[in-house]
C-alpha cells in the first residue's frame, strides 16, 4: 500500500526529530574483571569502538567480581536473565556449552586460523568461545644458580627429562643455599591445581579425564597416574618443594627473595623477577616426564549466551574484538599473553627480544587444555583435593583410585553429559 504524500512527509520528518537514524540494538555484556581498573578500561574502549564504528548495535557492559562471576551466570541462566555476551573460563566453557547457556559462534574463522590453541574454545564440534588472551607456565630460574651448580639450561627443543628435572631438584636441595629446590605454588588453590599440575600428569601419560573414553578411570589412576602420584608425594617427603601449609606471602616474595631456587609459575608473575634479576632470568620450558612437555592453556573466552535475541549483533562485537591492536592492548595492559604472532610483535614484552617473548612460545609448542569436557568442573575439584592429600602422605594408587570412582560417579549421574 503506498503512502500518501502528506504521510510520506510526517515520516521523513519523523526520522529526522530522531537525529536521521534509527536507534541502536542494545546489547549486554558481562564480565568477570569487576574491580580492575586497567581491565575494565579496556574492556570498555573494545566497547566504545565497536559502538561507534556501525549504527545497528550499542553494546553496555555489565562487571562482576571473578570471585562471584561463574555464580551470577548459572544464576541468571536457571532464571533465563542471561546477558548478550559473556565472557567464560576456558575450561569451563563445555560445563556451560552443554548445559545450553551457550550458543555457537557464528563468526569469519580465518580470523582465529593463527590463534594460539588455548585461546580458541571448541567442543562438541562446536566453537563456543575465543580469547583476547591466554596465560602459560614456566620454570623461573637464574642463570647464575644453574650455572654455579653445572645445571644445563634446557630449551624448548631440548627440555629436561623427569629424570634430570627431579636430579636438578636433588642437587640444588643439597646446596643448603635455600629453603627449597622449587616452590610449586602450593598456597594457591582452586583451578591452580588442575591448571598447573595436570600437566604434570599429561606428561606422564595420564589425565584427569580421558575425553574419548568420557571416564577417569585408567586415566587417572592407571600406571602414568600412579607413577606421577608417587613422584608427586616424593617431591614433600624429600622437602624439596614446600608443601600445602606453605604461606601465600611466602609464594608471592620466596623466589624473589631468594629462598627458592626454581619457581613454578606463570606469565603474569613474570616481570617483577625481571626487574628483580635483569638478564640472569630465565623462564624455562616444562620438564617431559615421557609423553611430552606440557603446560596448561585456556583462559577467558569470549562467547554468545544461547539466551540472546540479538546473536548477530554478539557474534559482530566478538568479531570485532579480534584485531591485534586490541589483543596487543590487553597484552600491554593486563600482561597476559598475546594469541596472535602479529599481535605479539606490537607489545612491550612479548615482542622479539622482549623480557617474555618466550612465553609465547612456550604457549604454542607446550599448551595443553584441561580435560575438555562438561565434567571438568567436578573433575577438577575431586583432582585438586586428591594432589593435596597425596602431598600430604596419603596412598597416591588409594587416592587416586577414590578420585576417579568420584569423578566417574559424576560422569554417570549426568548420563556421561551426553
Amino acid at each position: 500500500m503506498q503512502l500518501r504524500p502528506m504521510m510520506q512527509l510526517a515520516a521523513v520528518l519523523v526520522l529526522l526529530s530522531a537525529g536521521g537514524t534509527a536507534a541502536q540494538t542494545e546489547l549486554t555484556i558481562w564480565y568477570h574483571g569487576a574491580g580492575n581498573e586497567t581491565e575494565s578500561s579496556l574492556v570498555n574502549q573494545v566497547i566504545d569502538d565497536f559502538n561507534a564504528s556501525q549504527s545497528e548495535w550499542k553494546v553496555e557492559l555489565g562487571s562482576f567480581p571473578q570471585e562471584s562471576y561463574n555464580e551470577s551466570v548459572v544464576a541468571a541462566a536457571l532464571a533465563g536473565n542471561l546477558p548478550d555476551i559473556l565472557d567464560v573460563d576456558g575450561p569451563v566453557m563445555p560445563n556451560w556449552a552443554w548445559a545450553g547457556y551457550l550458543a555457537p559462534l557464528a563468526i569469519d574463522e580465518s580470523r582465529i586460523a593463527e590463534f594460539l590453541p588455548g585461546a580458541v574454545g571448541r567442543w562438541d564440534g562446536e566453537l563456543y568461545g575465543v580469547g583476547l588472551w591466554d596465560a602459560g607456565l614456566a620454570i623461573f630460574a637464574r642463570r647464575s644458580v644453574l650455572e654455579a651448580n653445572n645445571i644445563r639450561i634446557p630449551t624448548l627443543d631440548n627440555p629436561w627429562s623427569g629424570e634430570e628435572f627431579d636430579a636438578v631438584l636433588v642437587s640444588l636441595q643439597a646446596t643448603g643455599d635455600f629453603d627449597y629446590a622449587i616452590d610449586l605454588g602450593m598456597a594457591w588453590t582452586g583451578e591452580w591445581y588442575p591448571y598447573a599440575f595436570g600437566p604434570f600428569l599429561q606428561s606422564h601419560g595420564g589425565d584427569i579425564v580421558d575425553v574419548e573414553a568420557n571416564m577417569a578411570d585408567g586415566a587417572l589412576n592407571g600406571d602414568a597416574g600412579i607413577a606421577f602420584g608417587e613422584w608427586w608425594q616424593s617431591v614433600f617427603e624429600r622437602g624439596l618443594a614446600p608443601g600445602t601449609s606453605q604461606d601465600g606471602a611466602d609464594r608471592e616474595t620466596g623466589f624473589l627473595d631468594g629462598r627458592y631456587a626454581l619457581q613454578w609459575n606463570g606469565n603474569w608473575a613474570a616481570l617483577p623477577a625481571v626487574e628483580k634479576f635483569g638478564d640472569d632470568m630465565l623462564f624455562l620450558p616444562a620438564p617431559d616426564f615421557g609423553n611430552g612437555p606440557k603446560i596448561g592453556a585456556a583462559s577467558w573466552q569470549f562467547s554468545v549466551s544461547s539466551q540472546s535475541e540479538n546473536k548477530e549483533g554478539a557474534n559482530a562485537f566478538i568479531e570485532f574484538a579480534l584485531q591485534d591492536r586490541y589483543l596487543a592492548a590487553f597484552s600491554d595492559g593486563i600482561g597476559l599473553i598475546p594469541p596472535t604472532s602479529t599481535a605479539a610483535a606490537m607489545t612491550r614484552n612479548y615482542s622479539s627480544g622482549g623480557p617474555m617473548e618466550v612465553f609465547f612460545e612456550l604457549s604454542r609448542e607446550q599448551a595443553t587444555k584441561r580435560a575438555v569436557t562438561p565434567g571438568y568442573v567436578v573433575a577438577a575439584l575431586v583432582f585438586e583435593k586428591a594432589m593435596a592429600d597425596i602431598a600430604n602422605g596419603a596412598d597416591p594408587a588409594d587416592t587416586l583410585d577414590a578420585a576417579a570412582d568420584e569423578i566417574d560417579q559424576d560422569f554417570e549421574s549426568n548420563s556421561g553429559y551426553k
